[in-house]
């Protein structure tokens, strides 16, 4: 079962950061402030992955890979709501 999550990743979270990382570069490209860039990167990117994790869920909840990777998919996204909020209000 965790080979076929793995193939599964493979082919799909690749995507994900190729989209992930373009919209971080043209935020670049807009001179955003870069933490600003970062945390709105993180948040989409762990959103995405998220998105990615919960379509599987049915089939690889009991797989400890699985849940791992989407414990880590929350904290990237929390992470980057916490920094978009930081970089908004930290001044």
């Amino acid at each position: 079962m965790d080979k076929t999550l793995l193939r599964y990743y493979a082919f799909t979270i690749p995507h994900v950061t190729i989209f992930a990382g373009a919209v971080f570069g043209i935020l670049l490209l807009m001179r955003v402030n870069l933490k600003l860039a970062v945390g709105i990167f993180s948040t989409l990117y762990g959103l995405m992955l998220m998105i990615v994790g919960l379509i599987v869920r049915e089939h690889f909840w009991n797989s400890r890979i699985y849940k791992l990777s989407l414990l880590a998919y929350i904290s990237l996204f929390l992470a980057g709501i916490f920094i978009i909020y930081s970089s908004i209000f930290g001044h």
